[in-house]
C-alpha cells in the first residue's frame, strides 16, 4: 500500500510538471496559474502544492527534470587537466545544441527559460540560477583557454574573459534566434560553424 501510495505521488507530480510545461509554452509562464495548471493536470490546487512550494519551484522542478542543455554539458569543463582544452570547449558548446536539437522535452523547457519567463516576482529566484550556469561557464571556459595558452595553442596576450564571453554571447544568441523558428536553420550545423569561427581565431599565427 505504501510503494503504491508513492507510485501515484509520483505519478501525480510528473502529470503535473506535463501539463505546467505544455501550458508555459502556450501561454507563457506569468500567463499560466497554478489553477491552470490543475485543471489541465486533473488535479487541484491543494495538490500542486502538495509537490511545489510555488510556481517558481515547480519551474525549477522542470528545469531539472528536462536536464539543461548547459548544466548538462558542462560536466566536459569539470576535469582538472585535458589533452585538448579548446576541443573540450567545442564539445561543451557543442553538445548544448545537440541536447537542444534533439530532445523535444529539453528543447521546450529551454524555450520556456529564454522566451516566455518574466524574472520577476516569484520567478526571480530564476535568475539566479542562470547567472551561477554563466558564471560557472565563465569560470571553466576562462581556465580552459589559459590551459591552451600555457601549451601554445592559443596567441599569447589571447584575453580568456573576453573569448569566453564571445563563446557565450554566440552560443546564446543562436540558440534564441534558433528556439523563435527552429525551421530556419539547422541548429547543430550552423552551431559547428559559429563556434569555429569563434575558437579558429585563436590559432598561434
Amino acid at each position: 500500500m505504501v510503494r503504491r501510495t508513492k507510485e501515484e505521488a509520483a505519478a501525480t507530480r510528473e502529470g503535473i510538471l506535463d501539463a505546467a510545461g505544455l501550458l508555459f509554452e502556450q501561454q507563457g509562464v506569468s500567463g499560466t496559474t497554478l489553477q491552470h495548471i490543475a485543471t489541465a493536470a486533473g488535479v487541484t490546487r491543494g495538490a500542486i502544492y502538495w509537490h511545489f512550494h510555488d510556481k517558481s519551484a515547480l519551474f525549477d522542478a522542470l528545469m531539472e527534470r528536462a536536464k539543461m542543455p548547459l548544466e548538462s554539458a558542462m560536466q566536459i569543463l569539470d576535469a582538472k587537466e585535458a589533452e585538448d582544452p579548446l576541443g573540450d570547449l567545442r564539445e561543451c558548446l557543442m553538445c548544448v545544441f545537440r541536447l537542444t536539437a534533439r530532445d523535444e522535452n529539453t528543447r521546450r523547457v529551454f524555450e520556456i527559460a529564454t522566451h516566455k519567463l518574466e524574472l520577476v516576482g516569484e520567478m526571480s529566484a530564476i535568475s539566479d540560477r542562470i547567472l551561477d550556469s554563466h558564471g560557472r561557464f565563465m569560470e571553466r571556459a576562462e581556465s580552459r583557454i589559459r590551459m591552451a595558452m600555457r601549451r601554445g595553442l592559443a596567441r599569447p596576450g589571447t584575453s580568456p574573459r573576453a573569448v569566453a564571453m564571445g563563446l557565450w554571447s554566440a552560443m546564446d544568441g543562436l540558440l534564441r534566434i534558433w528556439l523563435l523558428d527552429p525551421s530556419a536553420f539547422n541548429l547543430e550545423r550552423m552551431g559547428a560553424q559559429v563556434i569555429a569561427a569563434q575558437l579558429d581565431c585563436l590559432a598561434p599565427a
